[in-house]
């Protein structure tokens, strides 16, 4: 137990240890290069860890090992049920069924492209694929961070797919903008877009949120309508970690009894933290609807109250993705190859082209 009397000074002091390095990501992912560049803290926290872990990390005490541990795993999820205040019901509403069926039909493709060219195609290990094609389908490094513990997956391979969110959503930050001024916008035909299309296609295929808000800042002349419905699009698909994850958690439960003996007991995986995430945005989606009824002094009251919860989240979303870092070690990487850029190159290029035809198709038919 990490908090038992013989580890809990240790346990303890990891956890100071890894908030303080992740204080110091916040510190550097709020300078302004990073800023225009979209790299969020939870990025530079797992950059810091990995150089930790392959420089530091015998310098420091090994009994902070269950602090670090406690912070990649416990606070984690604690994290993922919190990023429920993010998102409103009332958000998904807005954009309607067309923003929900771009959400999902890029979601489900490519998960499911992802996870055939890492297991059949590139020949990667399960848990590598998933958590890659994870990443690139529903809201980069934190859809990797929720789908890690649904897997009991190494901190190598969450690494490897934030690497891969990292590498390929940076290059849609300085794609899109080309696009849509070189192509998509003068273009007529089955090729142009109006800007809230545009912005729906933009939230419905970049990996992270800070990538997808980046989009159409960075787009000389693009209207509120571009950006907003970009953001909201791109919620639908974080809130689809959830259900995600409990089909996920299903199909490895039959998938780990069909291979075990025939008279085992099905044990369902269901990732509870997944189904409270769902419950937190409910909450904030009946807190939404209370303050615009209510007095604007309690209205701003509770937006402050709500702003300051998610900052503390993404802290902590920080603090787990340093402490996966800290566990991180080259030596790991050892096989893997070309694979995991193969595998995401694949997938950003769907995400660019089939993400495109999906968001076309569906503004056209609905």
């Amino acid at each position: 137990m990490a908090f038992s009397q013989e580890k809990r000074k240790g346990t303890i002091s990891g956890i100071i240890f890894v908030a303080l390095v992740a204080s110091a990501a916040t510190f550097i992912a709020g300078l302004k290069p990073l800023l225009a560049l979209g790299i969020s803290p939870l990025v530079v926290g797992i950059v810091i860890g990995i150089f930790y872990a392959n420089t530091l990390h015998n310098k420091f005490p090994e009994s902070w090992e269950t602090g670090i541990v406690f912070s990649g795993k416990k606070i984690l999820r604690f994290a993922i049920v919190f990023y429920g205040f993010r998102i409103t019901f009332q958000q998904i509403a807005d954009v309607g069924f067309e923003g929900f069926m771009v959400s999902l039909l890029v979601l489900s493709s490519t998960l499911l492209l992802g996870i055939f060219l890492g297991t059949k195609v590139f020949k990667m290990d399960r848990d590598t694929s998933i958590l890659t094609a994870a990443g690139a389908s529903v809201c980069g490094a934190a859809a990797v961070l929720a789908t890690e513990p649904v897997l009991k997956a190494e901190e190598h391979k969450t690494a490897v797919a934030v690497s891969m969110v990292v590498l390929f959503g940076t290059i849609s930050m300085f794609l899109y903008p080309v696009l849509y001024s070189g192509i998509i916008q003068p273009a007529t035909g089955f090729l142009h877009m109006d800007p809230t299309t545009f912005g729906m296609y933009v939230g419905g295929t970049i990996h992270e949120v800070a990538q997808v808000v980046a989009v159409p800042a960075s787009i000389p002349g693009a209207g509120p309508e571009m950006a907003n419905t970009a953001v909201i699009v791109k919620m639908t698909r974080v809130i689809m970690i959830a259900p995600m994850l409990i089909i996920m958690g299903l199909v490895l439960s039959y998938m780990a009894k069909k291979e075990g003996n025939a008279g085992d007991k099905l044990k369902l995986v269901i990732p509870w933290f997944a189904v409270y995430f769902i419950g937190m945005a409910g909450v904030n989606s009946l807190i939404h609807s209370y303050t615009l009824s209510a007095d604007a002094d309690i209205a701003s009251t509770i937006t402050y109250i709500i702003n300051n919860i998610n900052i503390i989240d993404t802290f902590l979303l920080t603090m787990a993705m340093t402490a996966l870092g800290m566990g991180t070690r080259f030596s790991k990487f050892k096989g893997l190859g070309m694979a995991p850029v193969l595998t995401a190159g694949g997938m950003f290029i769907w995400l660019v082209l089939g993400g495109f035809i999906i968001t076309k198709t569906v503004v056209t038919i609905f």
